[in-house]
């Protein structure tokens, strides 16, 4: 069974920074793309930055020069770091994995799973 678990969340004050951490355990061969979503009440679901195994991240417009997504292999971990924080980034901050595994018959498959979410609040 595959988990994602985050930290890294909380109340931070604009202009601020802080890095959020998601950490992949459980069985499985590899992570092809790993990424970072937020979802606020009322607002659809939002990219924030991705990163695959090869080629640059993705950002959305908002978040450019901001916002750093990384990974570390060796950990099966991506971080987020985000500065300038400002009130349009208050939501709820999901990891996204993409991840490689393999069945009873030997066949590799990708299946998308998701980090329990954490909160991110600015303050002005």
């Amino acid at each position: 069974q595959v988990q994602l678990v985050e930290s890294g969340g909380g109340l931070v004050q604009a202009g601020g920074s802080l890095r959020l951490t998601c950490s992949a355990s459980g069985s499985f061969l590899s992570i092809n793309d790993m990424g970072w979503y937020r979802h606020a009440p009322g607002k659809q679901r939002e990219l924030v930055a991705s990163i695959g195994r090869g080629g640059p991240p993705i950002y959305t417009d908002s978040v450019l020069g901001r916002f750093t997504i990384s990974r570390d292999n060796a950990r099966n971990t991506v971080y987020l770091q985000m500065n300038s924080l400002n009130s349009e980034d208050k939501d709820v901050y999901y990891c996204n994995e993409k991840m490689v595994l393999q069945s009873k018959g030997w066949d590799r498959y990708e299946r998308e799973y998701w980090g329990q979410g954490t909160q991110i609040t600015v303050s002005s």
